[in-house]
């Protein structure tokens, strides 16, 4: 089996994915998680510092995990077809550093991506790894909108 550490260089960084926020995903989510009136209502978003609808950074941030998720399916699936062994990922221990750079309106595209900053044996539990990983996002424009640092562990 793999490690993280031997599938993907430090410091170089690889796009997880995409994702379009439009305005009924924008609303359905805020209803539910954040409902804040810039994210449920058009028409009080416009009269927000916003200036018009945008995305809870929860859900800007749950975008990140979905697309992370589904290329990591695909990461699988593909090392599989070359028989190789992905390296099992478990849960995180935490976050540090969450930023909302920017807001992410409806109609944005936003393109998210990883990068392995570290990674490390736990001297403590035999076949673990403590994996840093810094997570982004930016908008079609190719400005940033998210950022944060991630722990992952990972299972031998």
């Amino acid at each position: 089996m793999m490690t993280l550490e031997e599938l993907y260089q430090t410091g170089r960084k690889v796009v997880t994915g995409s994702l379009t926020f439009t305005a009924e995903d924008i609303i359905r989510f805020a209803r539910n998680f954040d409902p804040q009136p810039f994210h449920v209502d058009e028409e009080q978003a416009r009269h927000s510092l916003f200036g018009r609808l945008c995305a809870s950074g929860w859900h800007t941030s749950a975008g990140w995990m979905q697309c992370f998720l589904r290329f990591w399916k695909e990461e699988a699936r593909r090392l599989a077809a070359e028989g190789l062994h992905a390296p099992k990922l478990g849960p995180s221990p935490g976050f540090k550093e969450l930023r909302w750079l920017k807001p992410v309106y409806a109609g944005d595209t936003i393109t998210y991506a990883v990068t392995l900053l570290e990674a490390r044996i736990v001297a403590s539990r035999p076949g673990w790894r403590i994996n840093t990983i810094l997570c982004e996002g930016e908008n079609q424009h190719g400005e940033p909108v998210i950022r944060f640092e991630s722990k992952v562990i990972e299972f031998a």
